[in-house]
């Protein structure tokens, strides 16, 4: 596992082209977001969303969200209506997971049995480095079920290690998961974590 200070992949060109590299071509990252650390992957390479599965021990059933590349590709890839695409410019980019009606633009590997997509923008300088790279990006919390979330690099689990190729460094994160908005229906829905 290699470990990168968030601010030299900002601000320094070498590192950057390294790490949007690693973001299209489906390289493991753990990342810093403006809620905890998440890991992730492009959501388009299936073999690299299975190997995040497998790292979680997550069931195949229990699909990841992602980072759009922007509200246009949120537009372009889940089923958004007037009311709904409303309420995404209110909240993103924000500290928030909104599930829509996937479509069949969206991203398979990532979309729910029930035909749903989870879709995240966070403020996060990170995030424009996801924009850049253009792709969906797999977005979920590194620590393993049941297990505090991960606020510092140091405390990415052991067992998680071995499958992460990048760590993105940003210090202390000192946030709570994102909240969860089921806009699905007609009626905004907020799911609460177990």
């Amino acid at each position: 596992m290699e470990i990168l200070k968030l601010y030299d992949v900002l601000k320094k060109s070498d590192t950057r082209k390294k790490v949007l590299a690693g973001i299209r071509s489906g390289r493991i990252f753990v990342y810093p977001t403006d809620t905890i650390y998440g890991t992730g992957c492009n959501a388009e390479d299936a073999k690299a969303v299975e190997r995040i599965r497998l790292a979680k021990g997550r069931e195949e059933t229990k699909m990841f969200s992602v980072i759009a590349p922007g509200k246009e590709w949120i537009r372009k890839h889940a089923k958004v209506g007037k009311v709904n695409m409303g309420l995404i410019d209110k909240l993103l980019p924000g500290p928030y997971t909104l599930i829509l009606d996937a479509n069949t633009k969206s991203p398979k590997p990532v979309i729910s049995p029930e035909k749903s997509l989870g879709v995240r923008i966070p403020r996060h300088p990170f995030t424009d480095i996801v924009m850049e790279a253009g792709v969906p990006f797999v977005t979920t919390s590194v620590n393993l079920r049941g297990e505090p979330p991960v606020t510092k690099i140091s405390d990415i689990p052991g067992s998680m290690k071995g499958f992460v190729d990048i760590a993105i460094d940003s210090g202390t994160i000192e946030g709570n998961p994102s909240r969860i908005f089921d806009l699905r229906a007609n009626d905004v829905h907020v799911i609460t974590r177990r």
